[in-house]
């Protein structure tokens, strides 16, 4: 066989072996665009819209950063709303190995909305820190706009499916051991402790086998 041929071939076995192990290191998540449908209530009255809903997750610390994403505006306000005015916030439901909400929260706006426009959201973002390791999912929850002193509560109305599906770990407790619960160990002071108590049992004994003699001999004695 060539150098060529050999040096094709080797690379071949190479990247066939490398496959199946990239494979096995991807993490196990998955995430969809969602339309959610939310009924807003509103100071002046009651709105609807929907919104494809994004949400990304990245490993941060012992927990998971989550962003969740708005692809359409789902309010409006009947008078224009300047920069900075509108505050979002939201909650992210987790279902699955636990059950749990994540707060989120963004910026303000930061461009002026005009009156009766479809507010753009801004990313919400919040962290998750996981207590139980496994399968978990992130799906939309209650949405609240804050602006000009009042507030707008927008709640999923369709039943959304989840935007994220994500394997998680949790981070082992302070303090605990790394292979789990363990029986409790005795060290030197508590071995010491346990032979001084059978030590002094062999003496008390000792003792009383030495009076018990005594008393005979004197009653052999009489």
């Amino acid at each position: 066989m060539s150098n060529r041929k050999r040096s094709t071939a080797l690379v071949l076995a190479a990247s066939a072996l490398a496959g199946p192990a990239l494979l096995l290191a991807a993490p196990a998540a998955r995430a969809d665009v969602v339309d959610v449908a939310y009924d807003c209530k509103t100071p002046i009255g009651d709105k609807s819209a929907v919104s494809p809903i994004d949400i990304k997750s990245v490993e941060e610390g012992d927990g998971y950063k989550l962003t969740m994403s708005f692809q359409k505006g789902v309010s409006s306000s009947p008078i224009e709303l300047g920069k900075g005015a509108m505050n979002p916030s939201a909650v992210i439901a987790v279902d699955g190995a636990e059950k749990t909400t994540v707060p989120v929260s963004g910026p303000p706006n930061a461009e002026a909305a005009p009156a009766n426009t479809p507010i753009k959201i801004s990313d919400l973002s919040g962290t998750y820190t996981p207590k139980k390791s496994g399968k978990v999912t992130f799906t939309a929850g209650v949405l609240t706009i804050k602006a000009m002193g009042t507030t707008t509560t927008c709640t999923p109305g369709n039943n959304p499916k989840p935007s994220l599906e994500l394997d998680v770990t949790a981070a082992a407790p302070a303090g605990s051991p790394a292979g789990g619960d363990t029986l409790p160990q005795t060290g030197p002071a508590d071995s010491a402790l346990a032979l001084g108590t059978l030590g002094g049992t062999v003496l008390l004994t000792g003792a009383a086998g030495v009076l018990w003699l005594s008393r005979r001999s004197r009653q052999a004695r009489t």
